[in-house]
Order: C-alpha cells, then structure tokens, then sequence
C-alpha cells in the first residue's frame, strides 16, 4: 500500500494545471450511456473513480478508449448488460448514477447499492422515490436495486420532483433520466453546483432541453433520443481549493490554471479574511500568502453550494491549526466527517470536537509523525500539515487520495514540496 513520505517547512511557488473534475466527470461517463451514438469527453481526471468507473460500463459493453492527454471516448451503441455488479462498484459511490440512464434508455437497470468513503450516511432513497415519480417500478433486493417500467409503458414520464434534501447525485440521476422522459419534469430543491451546470451542458449538447441549470428549479422537456457529444469536463473546484489552502498554510506564490474563482467564492472569501491574496486573473486564479505566522483563524459553516462546501472542511482546517486566534468549524452536511481530527492531533494541532462542531486553537507548531487517511478529504488535510510539520510526516493509505486527485504528489513537487510516494 502507497505512503506519502512529506519533510515540511517549504514554501511553495510556480505554476499548477488544475484538472478536471470527478464530480462532473463522473455522471458524464455515465451520460454516455443515454445515447447509441459516440461520446468524446476530454479533460478527464486520471483517478481511480474514474478508472472504476469505466470498468464498470466495460463491462455493460461500452467501448472505450482512452488516452494520456485526459480524452475519453465511449460508445455506448453495443450494450449487452443494465447491470452495475457489487464487485466494480463497492468503492465508488457514484455508481448510482448509471440509474437513471440505463433506465431511461432501456426500461430496466440493476445497480448495486452503493460504497465510497465512510464519512456518513448517503441515502439513495431520494433517488428512488424521484424515478418512482416518474413512474419507475423499482425494488431493493439482495443489496441491489432493481429498476423497470411498468408493463406497457416504453419511457418514463415527466414529474414534479421535490426531494427531502439537496442530492447533487440525485440531481444528476434525474436530470439524465428526465431528458429522455415523455413530457416535463420538474425537479425543484435541485443542487446548484457547478458540476450540476456542466453535465445539464453537456446533456444540451446531446439534444437535451434544460432550463433552470444552476438554480434550485430545473425544468426538463423530454425528448425521444439523444445523440453523441463532444464535451470538456468543468475544472475541478475542490482540487483547486486544495491547493489554495496548502499554499495559504504553507506560504508563497502560486498560479492556478484553468481554476474558476466563481466557483470558489466561500472559500476565497475565508482565505481572504485569514489574510491571503487571492485574485482571479486571464486564465485561472493566483494566491500569494506570507505563511501561517500571518494567518488569522477563520470560522465557517459548511452548507450546499454556493456555501462553504463540505469538501473543502478538512482542508481549510488545516490552516486554522496553524494560524493566529481560534475557530469554530461547523459540519452540516456529513455527520461522521471530523476523523481527520485525532489525526491532526497526533501532528500537534489543538482541537476539541462537540458533535458538529470543532473548536480549532490555532498557533500550533505542528511536528511530523505517522498518520493514516479515513477518507478522501481528510487524506488532502494531512498532506497540508504535513507541508508545514516540522520534520518528516508519512501518510498512510493514501488510496483515498488517489481517488480524488490527478497525482497530487507530482504536483506538489512541482511547487517546490519535498514529498514523494512511497511504494
């Protein structure tokens, strides 16, 4: 199993490419499966969910090919199976949404219950009770959920659909099964994040009608095919507020390519009030900051988009271990996502955890020692302590990390860190 060996204490400086997203990228591979005709994505990240996910429409008889400049291309014509199995998708939670797609086109799916990361739970009964309002026969047996129309019926019919929550993969699963839908769906307490936008964008490119995009009310008019694409994947927000925040921690200069500072503008706004410069300019984004001896502690609320994402919790955490004053850090959206905490703790940061929130006493010198990853957010987390920890800190299980970053290390290197990857 891969570690990440990181000696802390320099700053970082130069130029990074910001790839693409995987919470875009993912239900666009599965968009592919709505139509019988080509799909080209590029600016596809290389992650292991996305690997996965590729597996996983391999084996329903999607051709794929792929090559190393991050271009995808799918043809989804010779399907053989509606069948998302255990076995490829127990890692990945995003496997739900070849749902709505294989529905949609074919009358019946049979998805496996989602896996991911344990930081909470995820229900998938939004998804259900939105495709059963579209007339979908759907039950779950034997850890899978088996999906089909009733007898006599050839599509699904348009709906009002109104979740109990905000769902961005439930979102996703209805936009998609709704294009290909008889009539108007329309889905309201939608999620409005940018992810959201760039797959109704490339539905549009398919022949899609979709209104409301990026709004909480999304009207889709129904159509009865849809043809193949060419599309680029939106950059990755997260990715890039990662990055943002180790150079905070760590002090320096950075230029962030293709990064979009309209889709960061919470966590630009916190790192601002904690005494950063940060700019959007031609391009990208650009963040200069003297290091944590200049940080001031930031207290935030994490809410969906366009609040503070919960994505961006562990990592802005980080910064206020080191920086001056102390925080509240409130968790609204996981319940089980503070266990970067103890870890954090083991590297000399001062925090106390009272159910959803955590008390951050900042100004701690943080010295390097052992950690070990609990999920995909917490594992970007110590990577940034280990920036700015004295010494020598080695991350383990960073199989979490693959996948969600495009070679972080590599990256980072690129910056001047002194981290390497440890077979």
């Amino acid at each position: 199993m891969d570690k990440l060996l990181i000696r802390g204490g320099r700053k970082l400086g130069g130029e990074v490419l910001v790839s693409g997203a995987k919470n875009a990228a993912l239900p666009e591979l599965c968009a592919a499966l709505l139509t019988d005709q080509p799909v080209t994505l590029h600016n596809v990240p290389r992650l292991e969910d996305v690997s996965t996910m590729l597996k996983l429409v391999r084996n329903m008889g999607v051709a794929v090919e792929r090559d190393d400049n991050g271009t995808v291309r799918l043809d989804a014509g010779p399907l053989h199976t509606i069948e998302a199995p255990y076995e490829l998708v127990k890692t990945m939670r995003a496997s739900v949404l070849a749902l709505g797609p294989l529905l949609a086109r074919f009358g019946h799916a049979k998805v496996s219950l989602p896996g991911g990361c344990a930081i909470g739970s995820r229900p998938v009964d939004q998804h259900i009770k939105g495709l059963q309002a579209m007339g979908a026969e759907i039950v779950v047996e034997h850890g899978y959920m088996v999906a089909r129309l009733p007898a006599g019926r050839t599509r699904l019919k348009g709906a009002r659909i109104l979740t109990d929550m905000v769902t961005v993969t439930g979102t996703e699963n209805f936009l998609m099964a709704a294009a290909l839908a008889e009539g108007e769906t329309l889905l309201e307490n939608a999620a409005q994040e940018p992810e959201i936008v760039d797959l109704a964008e490339m539905l549009i490119k398919m022949g899609a009608r979709i209104e409301g995009h990026g709004t909480s009310h999304i009207r889709i008019q129904g159509v009865d095919k849809l043809h193949g694409c060419e599309h680029a994947v939106v950059a990755d927000r997260i990715e890039a507020g990662t990055f943002l925040c180790a150079v905070a921690a760590a002090g320096g200069e950075v230029f962030l390519r293709h990064a979009r500072a309209d889709h960061l503008d919470a966590v630009i706004d916190k790192l601002r009030d904690a005494g950063c410069e940060v700019q959007a300019v031609e391009g990208g984004v650009r963040i200069v900051s003297t290091g944590a001896a200049d940080l001031k502690a930031q207290a935030f609320r994490t809410t969906e988009y366009p609040g503070f994402p919960t994505d961006m919790q562990a990592q802005f955490m980080v910064l206020n271990c080191v920086a001056h004053g102390s925080a509240a850090v409130t968790e609204t959206i996981f319940e089980n996502r503070f266990m970067h905490v103890n870890e954090l703790v083991r590297l000399g940061a001062a925090i106390h955890v009272d159910g959803r929130v955590a008390l951050v006493e900042g100004g701690a010198r943080l010295s390097g020692a052992t950690v070990m990853a609990t999920d995909l957010r917490a594992s970007a987390s110590l990577v940034i302590a280990g920036l700015v920890a004295e010494g020598e800190t080695l991350v383990d299980r960073i199989y979490h990390l693959d996948r969600g970053y495009d070679r972080m290390e590599a990256k980072l290197r690129g910056l001047g860190a002194d981290i390497e990857r440890i077979a």
